[in-house]
């Protein structure tokens, strides 16, 4: 099983609200999924963004994979070095 660590889209048509979720690969963006460890707020000046990452960095312990817009994030939130 292939596990990532990416955004489902939430919120309205052209008001997106993204939350952090780990999930199976296969399984569709807005699908199903394992667990939740953030939200990420695009739409607010600055970004917000909250991350658990006692919980993010237990999953990339076990071989998670962010995908490049999460890895970005968790690069901001100095979580990930």
């Amino acid at each position: 099983m292939a596990v990532k660590i990416r955004l489902r889209r939430m919120g309205a048509k052209k008001a997106p609200f993204y939350r952090v979720v780990v999930a199976d690969s296969r399984y569709p963006r807005d699908g199903r999924f394992i667990e939740e460890v953030g939200y990420y707020n695009p739409l607010t000046n600055p970004a917000e963004v909250k991350l658990d990452a006692e919980k993010i960095n237990k999953w990339l312990e076990n071989g998670a994979q962010p995908t490049d817009t999460v890895r970005a994030l968790l690069k901001k939130q100095n979580i990930l070095q």
